[in-house]
């Protein structure tokens, strides 16, 4: 039997994707591995009490390990974030002594510290070249520079508990040549929901869950512009009407988390929303979501047959949110988005050069401080509901994915270090593939000043022509289906290709003024030596 170790931590944008929610987390994981024939040896899992995008030292945090004859997390320390962060040092030094010793077979991540509380564990790990999976941008790159054998990596925007263990799971059983069955449905069985569920309501996880449907709407919109398929603006037009329905259910499910009860709850709730928009939808899902919770519990306490306690907690809770919805709120929510969309309208009308140049500059500065997928990725979306695409969209691709992979490709070309063509070619395909992972840059941008301030610089030329150009657009795509899904498909190019352009000439020129430097130490340092 093989047996795998998982650490990390509740992470910045994993904690709203499931990261506050350890045991649930790594329960989805656990069912996982025990339908594939798989052992959890070890666990070392920090969860701060908010994400680590705003946390600092003294936020209250846990240490959870692994409980091998009872198969469940239990705490190890508890404390200030600080404090936790030093148990799981400690706690690291026993994790790399299993891998090291040939105890482990592989490694699940999840938005882990490889210089800090994850270090040896990483270390070994590469040393005994043991197969590594996990999310987390930053982290990843960096497990990857050390000479992990990293077979799988992804951000976490769009993911869930279970998505994310199925592709864990499948990667490492590609890996070892095992046979892996998918385990559907509650793991442990059916059970009442716990904790207050108003304090699972999330706005901006129910906007990134959401972003598939609205990648799917653009390809609709765009494949409608081709003369021969003129009739998809029809289907067009239906999916931006079921656009309410997908966010409802996303909202009802994240709070009410009842599975197949709440999702029918989030469709009947989001039909009857529809005439108030994407807003209407997220409101109309989360009053579903919060009876669904409520008409479970209390019919399970009435002793309701099973039958009739997913009949009156579905369908009257989604019931009951969406006439509210329908009758009372959803005129108001139609017009809170269009009030949004109108001022973004007004900016980009007022001066569309300087609003694409301003976009450019803060964007990177955004992602750093855990305020795009908060306020930029929400705009995106409203925007979208509207036109298929998004002049802020259209600067996420050009600023930030084309901007990643000029500077992934440049290490490709001529990494200041030979060991960095190895990090960057993972991350210049991905983002030239699928629109995503600009994480990829981190590493670079974080140790030359240089190459941050031409990642930034080339996001605010490219997101300039945006404005010039006026272009519409989105990122999460491959790169060569991005203009084909904008309102300009030679501007969009273009801008593209700028952005991309001169962040590989300012990383290329970085590059070599920084090997130069080396090159001049060496023989200094040499001449000294004689």
């Amino acid at each position: 039997m093989k047996r795998i170790a998982v650490i990390g931590s509740s992470g910045g944008n994993l904690y709203n994707l499931g990261g506050k929610d350890p045991d649930k987390l790594i329960g989805e994981i656990a069912a996982q591995c025990h339908g594939a024939g798989i052992e959890i040896g070890a666990v070392q899992f920090i969860a701060a009490s908010e994400s680590m995008d705003t946390a600092k030292e003294t936020t209250a945090a846990v240490l959870y390990a692994w409980h091998p004859d009872e198969n469940r997390l239990i705490k190890q320390a508890e404390g200030s974030l600080k404090e936790v962060n030093e148990a799981a040092f400690g706690m690291d030094g026993e994790m790399a002594g299993l891998v090291g010793s040939g105890k482990i077979d592989g490694l699940i991540v999840m938005s882990a510290d490889p210089e800090g509380a994850n270090g040896r564990t990483i270390q070994a790990a590469a040393a005994q070249a043991i197969p590594v999976v996990g999310t987390g941008g930053t982290s990843m790159a960096l497990i990857a520079s050390k000479g992990a054998n990293v077979i799988a990596t992804s951000g976490t925007t769009g993911t869930t508990n279970r998505t994310r263990a199925v592709s864990f799971m499948t990667s490492l059983c590609k890996h070892w040549g095992i046979k892996f069955v998918p385990v559907l449905g509650s793991p442990g069985g059916s059970k009442l929901p716990s904790g207050k569920p108003w304090r699972r309501i999330n706005l901006k996880g129910i906007m990134q869950s959401s972003l598939p449907g609205f990648i799917a709407m653009a390809i609709v919109l765009a494949l409608s512009q081709i003369p021969a398929l003129k009739g998809l603006s029809t289907v067009f037009d239906i999916m931006l009407k079921a656009l309410p329905v997908v966010l409802a259910v996303i909202a009802a499910k994240q709070i009410a988390d009842l599975d197949e009860v709440s999702i029918v709850a989030g469709v009947i709730a989001g039909t009857l929303s529809m005439n108030g928009g994407i807003i209407g939808g997220i409101l109309g899902g989360i009053g579903a979501g919060l009876l669904v919770q409520f008409l479970f519990v209390k019919c399970v306490q009435w002793r309701f047959p099973m039958t009739t306690v997913n009949i009156v907690a579905g369908g009257f809770a989604g019931l009951i949110s969406g006439l509210i919805m329908y009758y009372l709120v959803a005129p108001f929510a139609l017009q809170a988005g269009e009030w949004i969309k109108h001022l973004i309208n007004l900016a980009i009308s007022f001066n569309p050069i300087v609003a694409g140049v301003i976009g450019g500059l803060l964007i990177w500065p955004a992602i750093l401080g855990g305020v795009y997928h908060a306020a930029i990725l929400p705009i995106v979306l409203l925007e979208m509901e509207k036109t298929g695409n998004s002049f802020l969209g259209a600067i996420d691709m050009v600023g930030l994915v084309m901007v990643s992979a000029g500077i992934t490709l440049a290490n490709l070309i001529a990494p200041r270090d030979k060991g960095e063509a190895a990090v960057a070619a993972p991350g210049f395909l991905i983002n030239m593939g699928f629109g995503t992972f600009v994480e990829a840059a981190y590493p670079f941008m974080f140790s030359n000043k240089w190459v941050f301030g031409g990642a930034i610089a080339a996001a605010g030329v490219g997101g300039g022509l945006v404005g010039v150009f006026q272009v519409r657009g989105t990122a999460y795509v491959p790169s060569f289906m991005g203009p084909l899904l904008s309102n300009n498909v030679i501007g969009f190019t273009i801008s593209m290709a700028a952005a991309l352009l001169l962040a590989l000439i300012i990383t290329l020129v970085a590059n070599k003024a920084s090997r130069s430097r080396k090159t001049s130490d060496r023989n200094l340092s040499a001449q000294q030596s004689a």
